[in-house]
Formats: C-alpha cells, sequence, structure tokens
C-alpha cells in the first residue's frame, strides 16, 4: 500500500512542476490586450517596475511637455514580451488600440523592454510629417537603446529619448544618436608577449652569431702555436 501512494505523489509533483514550468513564463510575458481597452490616466506605465518613485514623477511631467495638449505622449516598460511579437509590432498594435478609444489627439509611444535591454518608439500616422519613420527608428536602436546597453540606465534612455523627440517636435534640427564611444588603448612601456618573444628571439640570434664567429677564430688560434 504504501508503493502505490508513493509512486501516486511523485506523479502528482512531476504534474505540478511542469504545470508550474509552463504557465510561470506564460504569465509573465505581455501582449496588448493585457493592458485596458482606454488609455489610463498616468502617461507613464511602468509595468516592468524600473523606475524610482522620483524618476516616475518627473518622466510623467515630461512626458506632458513634450505633448503640451497636441500630442498624447506615453511611456511604457515590459519585462517580457509574449511570443510573436517584436517590440515595435507590440507597441504598433498598443497604439492602435488605444487611438480607436481616443482619436482625438495623435499618440506617441516610447516603450522599453527590459528582458533584451530593447527600446522602440511608434506614432500616430498624422505625427509622420514632423516624426518621421528614419527617426523614429533611431531614436528606439539608438539613443534609447545605447543607455540600456551601458548598465540598464532606465531613466537615461527615456530621458535621452524625449529630449530628442521634443527637439524636433519643437522645430528644432533633429541632434541626432548619440556618438559612438571608441575605446582607445594608452601607451604603454610594458611590452606585450609577442615583443617579449620576439626580444628573446632576437638576443639568441646574436648570441648564436657571436658563438658561431668566436669559437673557430679561437680553436684556429690555440692549433696553429
Amino acid at each position: 500500500m504504501v508503493f502505490p501512494l508513493t509512486r501516486r505523489l511523485i506523479t502528482g509533483l512531476i504534474s505540478l512542476v511542469i504545470t508550474l514550468a509552463v504557465l510561470v513564463p506564460s504569465a509573465a510575458a505581455i501582449a496588448p490586450t493585457n493592458f485596458p481597452e482606454q488609455p489610463p490616466e498616468a502617461h507613464l506605465l511602468d509595468d516592468a517596475d524600473v523606475f524610482s518613485r522620483a524618476s516616475r514623477s518627473e518622466l510623467e511631467n515630461r512626458l506632458i511637455e513634450v505633448g503640451d495638449g497636441r500630442i498624447d505622449a506615453r511611456l511604457v516598460t515590459v519585462r517580457r514580451l509574449d511570443y510573436g511579437f517584436s517590440l515595435r509590432s507590440f507597441g504598433e498594435e498598443l497604439l492602435e488600440r488605444w487611438s480607436s478609444a481616443n482619436s482625438s489627439t495623435p499618440m506617441l509611444l516610447l516603450l522599453i523592454e527590459t528582458q533584451n535591454k530593447r527600446a522602440a518608439v511608434v506614432a500616430d500616422p498624422k505625427l509622420t510629417t514632423q516624426l518621421p519613420e528614419s527617426l523614429l527608428t533611431s531614436t528606439g536602436r539608438a539613443t534609447m537603446a545605447t543607455p540600456l546597453r551601458q548598465g540598464d540606465r532606465y531613466r537615461q534612455a527615456s530621458v535621452d529619448g524625449l529630449n530628442r523627440l521634443a527637439t524636433v517636435l519643437e522645430g528644432g534640427e533633429d541632434p541626432g544618436p548619440p556618438e559612438e564611444i571608441v575605446r582607445t588603448t594608452l601607451p604603454t612601456n610594458v611590452p606585450t608577449k609577442a615583443e617579449t618573444e620576439e626580444s628573446d628571439a632576437f638576443t639568441w640570434v646574436i648570441v648564436l652569431l657571436v658563438v658561431g664567429t668566436i669559437v673557430p677564430m679561437a680553436t684556429w688560434w690555440v692549433f696553429s702555436r
């Protein structure tokens, strides 16, 4: 009687582990349908929970300033996207979902995914003349993604992206993506391994030449006496 009971317990535990392994990743992934149909009151939706309270307040105010009543600018962070979604397709579907509920003001969405440290920017087609597709792509992939890759700087990525877009929206020239930092090696007096090996080889060549010259001459001198 003990063995069948133990077997049933083990079977039950295995089934529970398999179920959790399947359900937990699905629960962590997110799709546009997980968001409300109506745009929320807050302009910042920090679903990934990456901002401090002070940063949330700062970014909320900055989003309102960028929109200036003419654009509905919003920032959304997610941890992991549902299967089949790229960050861009996720943003486009979410934009369509919210725009259909509030079509009076064109919407601008800045998105950050923390799992892969990616960023994207999508905008209502009404904003194409002000914010061309090339600008949106560059802002997401370069301006915002660079701080993310340099140490999870989520606030800096958001501020940099908003500042670049705001400059263009205000009629200024696009400042462009951040300059790529080229790391250079400082000069040093310490020889490299290759230099050391080369130096040792040269020394042995000199020694062999000297030996090969002196020994025959010394031998000839000794036997010629």
